[in-house]
């Protein structure tokens, strides 16, 4: 297991919004003991010179080895946040996508790994599923800009 705590400096990252009817792919969101905590949409960081469509595009074919379209509007979060007693800060630039690879949208489970080869997990996750579960929604704010999931 990695032991994950944020850098101490401003991160600027994407994040892409894939829906399945109104289930959102997230991946899951481990604690130190390996609890899952709560989930977080697909993406990471946007590198120097790199535009945030390049970067979103790029995070998600490293990913999910998939291109995708983005189909939404671009929204702007700032995240400060606390993990394991260290904080962090980010900017988020999230966007409803579509998957090229139509065969992701019928698997329940996407295993992938991480750019240092951590495995990961992401699902298609409810609003309800969320909430019945006790997990958060990261980053904090998402859930003001996620469409298909307001009532």
């Amino acid at each position: 297991m990695t032991v994950w705590r944020p850098p101490q400096q401003i991160r600027v990252k994407v994040i892409g919004l894939a829906w399945r009817q109104d289930r959102l792919l997230a991946a899951e969101v481990e604690d130190d003991g390996g609890r899952i905590k709560g989930i977080r949409p697909l993406g990471g960081s946007i590198e120097f010179g790199e535009t945030r469509e390049q970067a979103l595009h790029r995070e998600i074919r490293e990913e999910l080895e998939t291109a995708i379209r983005i189909v939404g509007p671009w929204h702007l979060l700032e995240n400060i946040f606390e993990h394991h007693g260290v904080t962090g800060h980010e900017f988020i630039f999230a966007a409803d996508i579509e998957l090229a690879e139509k065969t992701l949208y019928d698997r329940d489970e996407i295993r992938y790994s991480e750019l240092d080869e951590t495995a990961a997990m992401a699902r298609w996750f409810g609003r309800d599923t969320v909430r019945d579960a006790g997990l958060d929604l990261y980053p904090t704010g998402l859930e003001t800009v996620r469409s298909r999931w307001r009532d």
